[in-house]
């Protein structure tokens, strides 16, 4: 894996088959700028051809995870190309959104506007005690973008999704827990490695498998009945059969079986 600049805005560490992305812009509190964006698709294109890494985890520098985007990039989409510049703005998030390697935010301080679409981004959310989820459009005059109301509506109630965006509601990390925004809210002390330990669950299981199963997940949003749904599953189900995960596993079995008979 190669090494990104010292001065970098997102640095990275391993831990064993764990990757930890930092957004590390403390002083402007990790917004997504051009250069966020284009060093997060620079880090996922080498993660991804990286057989070593099985997850990675998102977290922030300093006292916020994500700020938002540049508030002068959003008024400058909004004089020009809208269906250019905007998707640009967005590029970083749906490059987390889009990978099959699975993906934890650990999210502490603030996630603001375009910084809550990161955490909601992500396969799992573990919030620190410190963590605020502030959906943010309407309150600075926008309309939400980037996918906002779908995906905070696909993981939560429609209530709790008009309350943050229409009302300007915020949570604390265990709010967001309670409400399913986050799976877990924990110490900010041990926020790291918590949301580290459920990537390692998720990074042990065969690579291919995890990104077969994780497309599986997010094709069912377009299934309303039993039979499709079994369907859905037939064809990975049967290719994970043939691989040496799971022949290797019977083999194994069948031998303890064997041998105590």
């Amino acid at each position: 894996m190669r090494d990104f600049p010292s001065m970098s805005v997102l640095q990275i560490e391993r831990r064993d088959r764990v990757a930890i992305l930092t957004f590390n812009d403390p002083d402007r509190r990790n917004v997504i700028s051009n250069e966020m964006n284009d060093e997060l698709l620079a880090a996922f294109d080498e993660l991804e051809t990286d057989e070593g890494v099985g997850a990675v985890v998102l977290t922030g520098a300093g006292r916020a995870f994500c700020a938002g985007a540049v508030l002068d990039d959003l008024l400058d989409a909004g004089r020009g190309d809208a269906d250019g510049t905007l998707p640009d703005i967005y590029r970083g998030f749906l490059r987390v959104a889009h990978t099959p390697l699975p993906t934890v935010a650990a999210v502490n301080g603030a996630a603001v506007g375009a910084g809550m679409n990161m955490i909601l981004a992500c396969d799992l959310v573990v919030a620190g005690r410190s963590a605020r989820f502030d959906s943010r459009f309407l309150t600075i005059g926008i309309h939400p973008g980037g996918g906002h109301t779908w995906r905070l509506r696909n993981i939560t109630d429609l209530q709790t999704a008009k309350a943050m965006v229409l009302f300007e509601q915020t949570m604390d990390g265990e709010q967001a827990a309670r409400r399913g925004v986050a799976w877990d809210c924990v110490d900010d002390d041990i926020l790291l490695d918590q949301a580290v330990e459920y990537a390692e669950r998720a990074a042990g299981h065969p690579r291919e498998l995890v990104a077969v199963t994780k497309q599986t997940l997010h094709d069912t949003a377009a299934v309303t009945e039993s039979i499709p749904s079994v369907q859905l599953e037939i064809e990975p189900q049967v290719w994970s059969m043939r691989q040496p995960a799971f022949t290797e596993m019977v083999a194994e079995l069948k031998a303890r079986i064997a041998d105590k008979g």
